[in-house]
């Protein structure tokens, strides 16, 4: 792996210079400071999957481009040559399979199960199953023009035929004996008088008999379930190895089978019901764990704090308002200042909907911070909605003598040293900035208060940099992200909660609707009154480049075919996220301005600064993406007295799809909206590192093993009241699962 960091650091300098990219504008794009840049790009570390996709997209090469020598610098589409087995050793490290321990512990997803198959006629038509057959007839292969080999075999039952095709590989009909039944599984095409087969895996009665399940594995490109399959049974004989972290009491307690016999029950069950035993062990292991890990980083974030306050009454702040604050903001701000005022540091999360008020709780916040005699931070994802944060909170502490000053990567170096200079010499009471407030040179004079914006943008890792500034300062995160509560105290289980759940008055309810896009052209009439009003209009495509099935909408041919055409007479401007900071920065200030009257974007708009001009939403291709995701692009209007609008368009007619859009519209409760969608599509990415830094789990799903996860609640709650951090030599092997889950989503804080 070290060889590995090494390429990989080489051609990450490379690519970013050539793009004329600092460090600080590359971490903006993929959402890390830039010191973690400079790590990578010093070979120290390599960053995940994700991130290397992401990385790929913004240099326009391969992952495999990345993770490869090169004799000359000539970055392309194509990946440079390379043996097969290193290629499968950067796909493995990819999936985050670093060591055997963590093959074996990569479970499957699903099983096929041989022991039912289908018959030929029955075999459901483009989807992956089990075919009984007899073969009939080889009728021998042939050579393709471009040298393929191309073998064909002839199956069937007592009803119907199934013609089966190899490609490149003799030995598959070869070892298939005529008057032989076998179990085939590979996806079936075609009509019901000719049933297609091509490249299926084969087994006997005999294989079948002996172990009926076959499982299907978490796969990446290059690498298949097959591979991963074949792998796992060369192991599994050594599963004895692997440490069960679990205390014989507890597992007879919820009478769960050893750490062994689950996984190797998990691989290759013999029954269904051997197969649930396993994966109840294991899931109950996993939710154990993350429950200890968020008990640990609560305890861990009790510390005293490095800046004791004295209760502070907000009524001056208050009193000093234009608008009277909502009672949930009043609520929130008073939880907040108890939790300054305590002994230990504060760790909160302020939870709110679009347009709930957030900002003037951080406001309130950083003001009783200040009035303390301390500094306070302040962390935004994007230059823009920095400078928006900065000119809001310095309107409101101004009249109070605070001073406000603006820190960002973009910033020219003789005002960056100037605010550098201020900070540390205790002349800037609140700071405003994005990534770069977190890198080195960075010194503030007494740091009392850190507050981190739109927290699902960033994670643990960015939370920790910032406590790190000052000795145990309080922490504020806020998130838009409506999270029914219960979810929440799992996400943020470090974290106390506050939720603001009502909207200040005179905030107009955003009016919903679906249409397909067959109404497109009556919309863009709608849309053309709205701007002859005054009003600026977004238009959000899920996609930047063309796909090849045309199912998506591309932003920059629906910018040119479709919203320049149909608005011809109108000012319109195009975003997306392959453009640079600055150039998305300028669009968006545009807009803000006046200057366009339509916003063509993809979905870089979700945190974006405050329109109130802007009336309209439009989504394309609305089904593409989750309820609560499209009820925060909703949230990019409705922010002025005007009456707003989302329309849907999608001409996906499925009853799944068409029941969760009008449950959009029914609703503007982002709370409802939240619940729905993790009802009916699962947690998905709330889990992922890049939102909130927490692991992404396994195998247990939140939704349907509450059962298990209030069990492992239970237990991990008695094992950190006698344990706090894990540190009893029984609990070092849990501790030590902890650690590993943890460290793959970032460092505790």
């Amino acid at each position: 792996m070290d060889e590995l960091k090494l390429i990989f650091a080489s051609n990450l300098i490379r690519l970013r210079t050539a793009a004329g990219m600092t460090q600080a504008e590359l971490g903006e794009q993929l959402n890390y400071s830039d010191k973690s840049i400079s790590k990578w790009e010093r070979g120290e570390a390599i960053p995940d999957a994700a991130v290397l996709k992401r990385m790929s997209e913004i240099f326009g090469v391969t992952v495999d481009y990345l993770l490869n020598e090169h004799d000359a610098w000539q970055p392309g589409p194509e990946p440079a040559a390379c043996d097969r087995s290193h290629h499968a050793i950067i796909l493995v490290a990819l999936m985050g399979i670093v060591t055997l321990a963590d093959l074996l512990c990569h479970y499957p997803r699903r099983y096929m199960d041989f022991s039912k198959p289908y018959s030929i006629a029955e075999a459901p038509c483009d989807t992956e199953c089990v075919v009984k057959a007899e073969v009939f007839a080889k009728p021998g292969g042939r050579i393709l023009p471009g040298g393929r080999r191309m073998e064909r075999v002839t199956a069937g039952d007592d009803v119907s035929g199934l013609e089966i095709t190899w490609f490149n590989n003799p030995y598959a009909a070869q070892k298939l004996e005529i008057g032989q039944e076998y179990y085939f599984q590979g996806i079936v095409t075609g009509g019901m008088l000719r049933r297609q087969m091509v490249n299926p895996l084969v087994r006997t009665a005999e294989q079948v008999q002996a172990a009926p399940f076959e499982a299907v594995y978490p796969q990446t490109e290059g690498l298949s379930s097959s591979a991963i399959a074949k792998c796992v049974r060369q192991l599994l004989p050594h599963a004895e190895l692997l440490p069960d972290p679990l205390p014989e009491e507890m597992r007879r307690k919820y009478r769960l089978p050893s750490k062994a016999e689950a996984v190797r029950a998990i691989h290759r069950p013999a029954t269904e019901e051997e197969a649930f035993a396993a994966r109840r062990r294991l899931i109950y292991e996993e939710l154990l764990v993350l429950q200890l890990g968020i008990g640990r980083m609560k305890n861990r974030g009790s510390a005293a704090t490095g800046a004791p306050m004295q209760p502070t009454d907000p009524e001056p702040f208050w009193a000093s308002l234009p608008f009277s604050p909502t009672g949930a903001q009043r609520r929130a701000v008073d939880e907040i200042l108890a939790d300054m005022a305590g002994e230990h540091s504060m760790n909160r999360l302020l939870q709110g909907d679009v347009g709930s008020g957030k900002t003037l709780v951080a406001a309130a916040a950083i003001w009783a911070c200040i009035r303390a005699g301390y500094q306070a931070a302040l962390l935004a994802p994007t230059e823009i909605l920095a400078a928006q944060h900065a000119e809001g909170l310095n309107r409101m502490l101004a009249p109070f003598g605070m001073r406000v000053a603006l820190l960002t990567g973009g910033m020219k170096a003789a005002a960056k040293r100037t605010t550098l200079a201020a900070i540390r010499g205790d002349e800037a009471d609140l700071i405003v900035g994005t990534h770069a407030i977190l890198s080195e040179g960075v010194e503030f004079a007494r740091l009392g208060l850190a507050v981190i914006d739109e927290q699902h943008r960033f994670g643990v890792r960015q939370r920790g940099m910032l406590a790190e500034k000052a000795v145990n300062p309080h922490l504020l995160v806020m998130s838009a992200t409506p999270i029914p509560r219960t979810l929440g105290l799992l996400l943020y289980g470090d974290l106390d909660i506050s939720i603001l759940d009502e909207l200040p008055p005179g905030r107009t309810p955003v009016k919903t609707r679906c249409i397909t896009g067959k109404k497109r052209r009556d919309l863009y009439h709608f849309l053309d009154q709205e701007i002859d009003k005054g009003r600026q209009v977004y238009l959000v495509c899920p996609a930047i480049e063309d796909t090849p099935d045309g199912g998506l909408n591309a932003v920059k041919t629906y910018y040119e075919d479709i919203a320049k055409a149909l608005l011809p007479d109108r000012r319109v401007g195009l975003m997306h996220g392959k453009l640079k900071p600055k150039e998305k920065a300028a669009v968006m200030e545009d807009f803000k301005a006046g200057r366009l009257d339509a916003l063509v974007s993809t979905t870089v708009i979700e945190v974006g600064v405050d329109v109130p001009n802007a009336s309209v939403m439009v989504i394309e291709n609305a089904e593409r993406y989750g309820l609560s995701a499209l009820h925060q692009l909703r949230g990019r209007v409705g922010r002025g007295a005007a009456e707003s609008w989302c329309f849907l368009v999608s001409d996906n007619t499925g009853e799944a799809v068409q029941k969760r859009l009008k449950f959009l519209c029914s609703t503007t409760d982002g709370f409802a909206v939240a619940q729905y969608d993790l009802e009916t599509r699962g947690p998905g990415d709330f889990f992922g590192s890049r939102q909130h830094g927490l692991p992404t789990l396994q195998i247990a799903d939140l939704m349907n093993d509450t059962r298990t996860l209030h069990a492992a609640q239970s237990e991990a709650l008695a094992m950190l009241a006698e344990d706090p951090l894990l540190q009893a030599p029984e609990h070092a092997l849990l501790a030590a699962q902890v650690q590993q889950m943890f460290d793959k989503a970032g460092p505790m804080n």
